[in-house]
Order: structure tokens, then C-alpha cells, then sequence
């Protein structure tokens, strides 16, 4: 017997402000509820976590004036994909030592995600992270 594969995505544009930053946050917590995967559930908390992260970076390092962000969130095959995209392509994320108040963002990241990364594209870059689903979530 073959197995249905869920296809699911949500695609937007935000201003490059915190006001879209948190309206980002708010809608993929959002649309992950909606998916099947309760707020206080493991891939909401994780995925919503990592959302966080990367539109607060894409606000605070990619900005550039008049330019907005995109983010795109997918389910399919059993993993979660988030992708937020910027104009800014000279600046590129890696975890690091924390220090003083900021650097800790994309260590927490490395600990949520199964796998991330970046991608260039053209303007700028592309940040990518992915949560696998447990079998128990996998529909």
C-alpha cells in the first residue's frame, strides 16, 4: 500500500521592520497549527524558534532600505522546511562563540534544526533550516 505524501506551503513578504518580523513569527506558529502541529507541540516550538531567529536577522543584518524579507515554510516527505530570504548577500550567518548580549540566535538554530544552511541567490541569500517529523507527526 502507498502512502499519501502531504504537501503543504505558506509564502509571504514582510517589511524589513520588527513589526514583520513578528507578524512572521506569528503566521508560521500559526500555520503550523493549522497543519496539525499544536503550539506547544515539538516541530511548533522548534520551527517557530527558528523563525524567530532568522527574521530577527533578516531585520536586524539583511536589511536594506526599501527592500522586504520572504519567508516560505513547506511540509512534504516528513520535514519542515523554513526559508527566509534578504537583499543583503555580503553578510553571511555562521554560529559562533556567543558574546555579550547577542551570537547565541544561530546556536540555538544548530540545536532545533536537523539540518541548515545558506543559499546565494540573487539578490542576496537565502537562510534554510529543517525539522524532521516523528513518524508519530508523519501523516
Amino acid at each position: 500500500m502507498k502512502s499519501e505524501i502531504s504537501t503543504q506551503e505558506f509564502a509571504m513578504r514582510f517589511t524589513s521592520t520588527p513589526r514583520g518580523a513578528r507578524l512572521a513569527r506569528r503566521l508560521v506558529s500559526l500555520r503550523l497549527d493549522e497543519w496539525g502541529h499544536p503550539y506547544d507541540g515539538r516541530v511548533n516550538e522548534a520551527v517557530t524558534l527558528i523563525a524567530a531567529e532568522f527574521v530577527a536577522n533578516a531585520v536586524r543584518h539583511g536589511r536594506v532600505p526599501g527592500r522586504d524579507f520572504h519567508l516560505r515554510l513547506a511540509e512534504e516527505d516528513g520535514v519542515v522546511r523554513l526559508e527566509v530570504s534578504d537583499t543583503r548577500g555580503e553578510r553571511l550567518p555562521e554560529p559562533r562563540v556567543p558574546c555579550g548580549e547577542g551570537g547565541r540566535g544561530l546556536i540555538l538554530v544548530e540545536a532545533l534544526a536537523d539540518t541548515w544552511g545558506v543559499a546565494p541567490r540573487q539578490p542576496g541569500k537565502t537562510v534554510w533550516a529543517e525539522v524532521r517529523l516523528s513518524p508519530a507527526t508523519h501523516r
